[in-house]
């Protein structure tokens, strides 16, 4: 598993990929997920997860849909027409970064 220091800048667009990718999720949902595809190597807290997601809500990116099971609540996030482009833009962001990284980490060389 990955430390939370290096996986901290990546968990927004993270989080947006994967609800660009389904109609809606749960919180719970998303961070099992997020395990699932990774093969165990991040694991989202609840703490690390709600915070952005609420954020993303107050923000117009997401929205909430409310379902009763039994007893229980369980909202569930979907993107937004704005989310769209902001996804779009994040993910553009987050795959140059990963190309200026390769830059410093598969270099055969480094001047020291």
């Amino acid at each position: 598993m990955y430390s939370k220091e290096l996986t901290k800048g990546t968990l927004k667009p993270i989080i947006l990929k994967l609800l660009s990718q389904h109609d809606k999720m749960y919180g719970y949902e998303i961070t099992q997920k997020v395990k699932e595809l990774t093969k165990g190597k991040i694991d989202i807290s609840e703490g690390a997860l709600y915070p952005i997601l609420h954020k993303l809500e107050h923000n117009k990116v997401l929205e909430t849909e409310k379902v009763y099971i039994g007893k229980r609540v369980r909202k569930y996030y979907s993107v937004t027409k704005t989310g769209e482009q902001v996804i779009k833009d994040q993910t553009e962001q987050i795959n140059d970064f990963i190309k200026t990284l390769s830059l410093i980490f598969n270099s055969k060389s480094i001047a020291k």
